[in-house]
């Protein structure tokens, strides 16, 4: 009787998991930096998304790509 629960509660709890998994969707975003005055790229401009350790730098042209959680907000540094 006790595994029949104990397998019942794990199958509820693996669903549970399966759940979030498929609901934490990932996107990409895209973008390029500028400067606000004369609208130049601006080179090597960090980039990181908010409450973690995820980010990059803007290259040459001050393009980015970055892959971040669905709502996250986005840092920009220079």
């Amino acid at each position: 009787m006790k595994t029949q629960v104990l397998r019942k509660w794990s199958a509820w709890i693996l669903l549970a998991f399966l759940t979030q998994a498929i609901h934490a969707q990932q996107l990409s975003v895209k973008g390029t930096i500028i400067s606000g005055t004369d609208q130049f790229p601006i080179i090597g401009a960090s980039i990181m998304e908010k409450g973690t350790t995820n980010g990059t730098i803007s290259d040459l042209d001050g393009n980015f790509t970055l892959t971040v959680a669905t709502g996250s907000i986005l840092q920009i540094s220079y």
